[in-house]
């Protein structure tokens, strides 16, 4: 492949090198402290010129309305599943996405870069839904795991914050890498285009990695960067400690298991506990899969691998349903997940006008009389019955 993708790999490079030592540095220094140059900003007058990777990527002013919004904004520092972070690691500026705590104060997510150009199939570009947000950061890199923890050494930032079903959405993606199960489209460097994920869920990303694909550097790269930071993760010790006891080997992150339950399953998880806990909130996320699962023409519809572009949407396809369940009001997600998984229950839309769901059964009669005999069901009877 010859493709020449913007910008250049060894201007990306350069981004990532660690500033020479702080001149005059604070008493008690041990003259080895990085100097961080954004990319963006002038580096000091010691280091090697570098080329302001982000002036080449965006016009000054778009440069400037972004930040300007992130600043206006004033993002709290507390740490949540979906929040963007900026990290100074070795004199480097990182950005990463919270996916979960995982132990303690211990995070897992995924590396943010800002090079759309470079981007494969599990990369998930932000888009003008998720403003504001870093431009550094607007690269999602699903197949790029890391962990971290709060602290004074990173000089975090919070620069921005995807909303539920968007971090939803990445989570898919992320399976997607960790399942080995890329989209069947052919490898184009440089292409971007929307496609589905998981017939829940629609995401602008680029294309598979081919062969002498010149984007497997540039990931190399970024991994790289993510083990790195990773490592970095060692509780404190005391001098003597330190100099005594060899170093322990961290654990390296690992891509999450897949959950049991199928598709629901799956979306359980997708949306995480901390949605599970808050019934209003997830219940608004899912409504947003739920209805992109209509529109997508269901998990069980033959699976279109082709990249959809914005400019020419595939027609949607109508999903059959048998039933439709009204629920009563207070009724917990978990409780309604327990009872649909009883009657091994789809769902195919909802909650429409009337807050009716229209659900697929492999048998209608008998999951009516189930869901007509629940203290959860206000009302249920056949789809034909009641559109939502």
């Amino acid at each position: 492949m010859t493709t020449d993708l913007w910008p250049p790999l060894d201007v990306i490079r350069r981004a990532f090198e660690t500033g020479p030592p702080v001149p005059g540095s604070p008493a008690g220094g041990d003259g080895h402290t990085a100097v961080v140059t954004p990319p963006g900003l002038a580096p000091t007058p010691a280091a090697e010129p570098a080329m302001p990777l982000h002036d080449l990527l965006l016009p000054l002013a778009e440069l400037a309305r972004r930040r300007e919004a992130v600043a206006r904004r004033a993002f709290t520092a507390r740490w949540a599943p979906g929040r963007l972070v900026s990290v100074v690691h070795e004199g480097r500026l990182l950005g990463v996405l919270l996916d979960r705590c995982i132990q303690g104060e211990r995070w897992q997510g995924w590396m943010a870069a800002g090079e759309p150009d470079w981007a494969s199939a599990f990369d998930v570009l932000l888009e003008p839904d998720d403003e504001p947000f870093e431009p550094m950061f607007g690269v999602i890199q699903a197949w790029n795991v890391l962990t971290l923890a709060p602290g004074a050494q990173w000089c975090a930032r919070v620069l921005g914050e995807v909303s539920a079903t968007r971090l939803a959405a990445i989570r898919a993606v992320h399976d997607e890498w960790a399942a080995h199960a890329a989209p069947a489209i052919a490898p184009e460097p440089g292409r971007i285009a929307l496609r589905s994920v998981a017939g829940a869920f629609s995401v602008l990303s680029g294309t598979p990695l081919g062969p002498q694909d010149p984007r497997a550097d540039h990931q190399a790269l970024y991994r790289d960067a993510g083990l790195q930071l990773s490592r970095a993760l060692v509780p404190p010790q005391g001098e003597a400690a330190a100099s005594s006891a060899p170093p322990r080997a961290q654990p390296q992150p690992q891509p999450q298991a897949r959950p049991g339950g199928g598709w629901w399953g799956s979306v359980r998880r997708w949306f995480g506990a901390e949605g599970w806990a808050r019934p209003a909130f997830a219940v608004l996320a899912l409504c947003v899969v739920i209805q992109n699962v209509g529109l997508l023409g269901g998990r069980d519809a033959a699976e279109d691998d082709e990249v959809r572009f914005r400019a020419a949407p595939a027609a949607p396809a109508p999903a059959r349903a048998d039933l439709f369940v009204r629920w009563k009001p207070g009724v917990r997600i978990e409780e309604a997940d327990r009872l649909l998984q009883s009657i091994s229950a789809d769902v195919v839309s909802g909650p429409g006008g009337s807050s009716a769901w229209r659900l697929r059964v492999p048998e209608p009669v008998d999951a009516l009389s189930v869901l007509a005999s629940s203290p959860l069901v206000e009302a249920a009877g056949p789809a034909t019955e009641q559109r939502p």
